[in-house]
C-alpha cells in the first residue's frame, strides 16, 4: 500500500493523510482545514492533492477544524462513503462545520465586496450549510477500546488521545497479500496530567506511526500554572490598569479549559467579581457538548463533579449570542475580561474586539494557545510594534501577555512518553506530521537519538508501506 500527505506535512494545520491499497481502496485519515496560512490559504484549501470521488472511507481523529474543516468540500466534491470517528467527536463536528459554514459564507460574501470594486472574478465559497449537513449525515460513531471492521481486511480501533472530548488515535490493521500491516495516526496527542481529560491511552504494537509534532521541541510549564497565571492577568489588567483583558480562545477545548480554571478560582473564593465575557455562540454550544460527555473526564473533575455540577460557570459569566451583543461590549466602560474565538487571533469577533481596544495601554491581549507563524496572534507574540487588522495599520499601545501552560498538544516529553510502549524492534518508521518543518527536524533528530527511524514528508509526498 502507499500512504500521501496533503496536509500537515511540514506545516501545522490541514491534516489529511491518505492509504492506498493494493487493490486501489483509499482510506482518508482526516480532512482538516488550513488556517493562519496567510495568503495561500484559500489556495490550500480549494486543492486537495486527490480526487475526492476516490475515497472510500474518512476516518477523523477529533472535531478541530484543522482535521474536520474541509470534511464539507470533500462531500460537495463527490466523496460518499462512510465517516467514522468517536461520538464526543460526531456531536463537536456537528456545531463546528455548521458554525464554518456560515463562516465560510460570510467570509467570501466579504471578499467579494472587494474584488467586485477592482474588477477582479467573484470567488464561491469553499461550501455552505447544505454542504456541512450532508457531510454529517455520512458520520458512523464508534466507541473507544473495541476494534470494528469497516470493510474485508481492514480493522479500525480508537484509543483516547487526551486532547479534546472524543479525540482519538487512530490504529488499523490491514491484511494485503496474506500479510498484515500496523499504522497508527496520533492525531492530536494530549498532555498527562491534563486538568480536565483523561491522558492518552497505549495503542497496540504498530509497523509505521504517524505522529504529531507541534510542539516537538518545546516543554510546557505545569498545567496547574494556569489558574494562577490568569489571576495574575485579571489582577493587572482589570483591577490595577482598569482596563480590559482580551483574551483569543479556540471555542472547542482551550474556552473550556479556562473556564474550568476561572470556575476554580470562584470556589477558592480569589475570583475577582467582574463581568466575564464569552462573546461566541459556538463556545456555548461546544461546552453544552463538553458537558454531555463526563466520561471523557479524568478522575480529578469527576471528583469535582460531586460537588459542582457546572465546573465551567462561576458568578459574573456571560455568554454573548447576537453580533449587536457583540458590538456592545465596545461601550462597556468597566474592567472585565472579554474571551472570544478564535484562537489565532485571525478571524471571528475576537479580532473586532483587539482592533477596538488594541490602541488602549490600560487594556491586554492574553494570547493561550498555538498560532501560525504568519496569524495575527502570531505577530502579537513576536511584538510587532504595528499590525494590520481588517485593512487598516494600528499601533500597538496595549500589552501583549501569554500563558505557555495552556496547550492542549503534548510536548516533546508528552509525545516520546505516547510512544513509548512501542517495541522498537517491530517498530519501522515514525512519520512526523502537523509540526512547522525547524520544530520537526528538532523533534526527529532527539527521537533518533533514542533509537527511532523517524521521515518527515513534504507536502503531497508519497510513500510504499510494508
Amino acid at each position: 500500500m502507499q500512504i500521501s500527505f496533503h496536509g500537515a506535512a511540514r506545516t501545522v494545520t490541514g491534516s489529511k493523510h491518505l492509504l492506498t491499497l493494493n487493490n486501489g481502496r483509499k482510506l482518508l485519515l482526516d480532512c482538516g482545514m488550513f488556517q493562519g496560512m496567510g495568503a495561500q490559504t484559500d489556495e490550500l484549501n480549494r486543492n486537495f492533492g486527490f480526487n475526492p470521488r476516490e475515497v472510500d472511507y474518512l476516518i477523523l481523529s477529533h472535531a478541530h477544524i484543522d482535521h474536520s474543516g474541509l470534511i464539507p468540500l470533500l462531500v460537495k466534491q463527490g466523496f460518499n462513503g462512510k465517516i467514522f470517528c468517536t461520538p464526543a467527536t460526531k456531536d463537536l463536528a456537528t456545531i463546528l462545520l455548521e458554525d464554518s459554514a456560515v463562516i465560510q459564507q460570510e467570509d467570501t460574501k466579504f471578499s467579494n465586496k472587494k474584488r467586485s470594486k477592482k474588477g477582479l472574478p467573484l470567488l464561491e465559497a469553499l461550501y455552505d450549510i447544505q454542504d456541512a449537513t450532508a457531510a454529517i449525515k455520512l458520520f458512523t460513531e464508534a466507541d473507544y477500546g473495541n476494534w470494528f471492521t469497516i470493510e474485508d481486511g481492514i480493522e479500525v480501533l480508537f484509543t483516547d488521545a487526551g486532547h479534546i472530548i472524543g479525540s482519538a488515535a487512530v490504529s488499523l490493521r490491514i491484511k494485503e497479500q496474506g500479510q498484515t500491516i500496523h499504522i497508527t495516526f496520533s492525531g492530536d496527542v494530549g498532555r498527562y496530567r491534563d486538568v480536565i481529560l483523561r491522558s492518552p491511552e497505549n495503542f497496540p504494537q504498530a509497523d509505521y506511526i504517524l505522529l504529531e509534532s507541534t510542539y516537538g521541541n518545546s516543554l510546557h510549564k505545569d498545567v496547574h500554572e494556569t489558574k494562577e497565571g490568569l489571576l495574575n492577568w485579571i489582577t493587572k489588567t482589570c483591577l490595577q490598569k482598569r482596563g480590559k483583558l482580551i483574551i483569543p480562545a479556540f471555542s472547542v477545548g482551550r474556552t473550556q479549559e479556562i473556564l474550568y480554571a476561572l470556575n476554580q478560582l470562584e470556589n477558592e473564593h480569589r475570583l475577582p467579581q467582574l463581568t466575564y465575557f464569552v462573546d461566541s455562540p459556538l463556545s456555548r454550544e461546544a461546552t453544552e457538548v463538553v458537558k454531555s460527555h463526563p466520561e471523557n473526564f479524568n478522575q480529578e473533575l469527576q471528583q469535582v463533579l460531586l460537588h459542582d455540577k457546572d465546573p465551567f460557570n462561576f458568578y459574573g459569566l456571560q455568554y454573548i449570542k447576537t453580533s449587536d451583543e457583540s458590538k456592545q461590549i465596545n461601550f462597556y466602560n468597566q474592567p472585565c475580561v472579554i474571551i472570544s474565538a478564535s484562537g489565532m487571533a485571525d478571524a471571528g469577533r475576537v479580532k473586532h474586539h483587539i482592533k477596538n481596544n488594541i490602541s488602549n495601554q490600560a487594556n491586554t491581549i492574553l494570547m493561550v494557545g498555538y498560532c501560525e507563524p504568519a496569524s495575527l496572534g502570531a505577530r502579537l507574540m513576536r511584538g510587532e510594534k504595528e499590525v494590520r487588522i481588517f485593512g487598516e495599520e494600528y499601533d500597538v499601545v496595549a500589552e501583549v501577555g501569554s500563558i505557555k501552560s495552556m496547550s492542549a498538544h503534548g510536548d516533546y516529553e508528552d509525545l516520546i512518553q505516547f510512544i513509548s510502549n512501542q517495541d522498537k524492534r517491530f517498530l519501522k518508521k515514525i512519520f512526523l506530521v502537523h509540526g512547522e518543518y525547524d520544530v520537526q527536524s528538532d523533534f526527529a533528530e532527539r527521537l533518533r537519538s533514542i533509537g527511532y527511524t523517524v521521515e518527515i514528508p513534504g507536502m503531497h509526498a508519497a510513500e510504499m508501506l510494508g
